[in-house]
């Protein structure tokens, strides 16, 4: 897993609540358990004007011309400014998958599901909780502002808008040393190799028909 550490990254607008994970990847895509590859079906059915399937080449589809991540404007966001309940729905990790392999490393919302919220860490993306009064303030700027950018520094808990303003937010401290160091939950059992190697010799020789 990629280490968060600061994003200096544009950001794009989805202006709608309790976007649901259905959404996010629909449930044709699930059936692939790699961790690549979704990207290209992030919001399929409100991305383009056709039915997609696992599978399908995606660079001819018809696209949705009023969905916001069809916008030339919006092109390279690594930043998602969403509404309240974002992530909201089935459990699918493949959400974030989709999100992460479009390119998106930061989410922004008043407040997330709590089973998605999780799966981003584990996946390396930053879901960032702001009172949803600044929520609709940076809605506002976004939409006045092309190539409206901010920078997020996971380190200082912070969000700058281009004024330079800071806002702060709250990450659990073991979420932030895991995402600052680019752990996944293989990544932190890796960290105890030595343990795990002396605990498997000790096993060997006292069952070893197990082996």
């Amino acid at each position: 897993m990629d280490a968060f550490t600061t994003l200096r990254g544009l950001v794009a607008p989805l202006d709608r609540a309790n976007v649901d994970t259905d959404a996010i990847i629909p449930k044709q895509f699930l059936k692939s358990i790699h961790r690549s590859g979704f990207g290209p079906n992030l919001f399929d059915e409100w991305r383009y004007d056709d039915h997609g399937e696992p599978g399908q080449d995606c660079t001819h589809r018809p696209l949705n011309q009023d969905f916001v991540l069809n916008h030339a404007r919006y092109q390279g966001a690594q930043i998602l400014l969403a509404r309240r309940n974002f992530g909201c729905g089935s459990s699918r990790e493949h959400a974030p998958w989709a999100l992460l392999d479009y390119g998106f490393r930061a989410i922004i919302a008043p407040s997330f599901a709590d089973i998605f919220y999780n799966n981003c860490f584990k996946n390396g993306i930053l879901p960032i909780v702001l009172r949803e009064e600044t929520v609709e303030t940076l809605f506002k700027a976004l939409e006045t502002t092309p190539g409206y950018r901010l920078t997020i520094d996971l380190e200082a808990e912070t969000v700058t808008i281009p004024a330079g303003k800071h806002l702060s937010f709250k990450v659990e401290a073991f979420r932030k040393h895991c995402l600052l160091n680019g752990l996944d939950d293989i990544g932190l059992s890796l960290q105890h190799t030595d343990a795990i190697t002396v605990y498997e010799n000790r096993r060997k020789q006292e069952a070893p028909w197990l082996f």
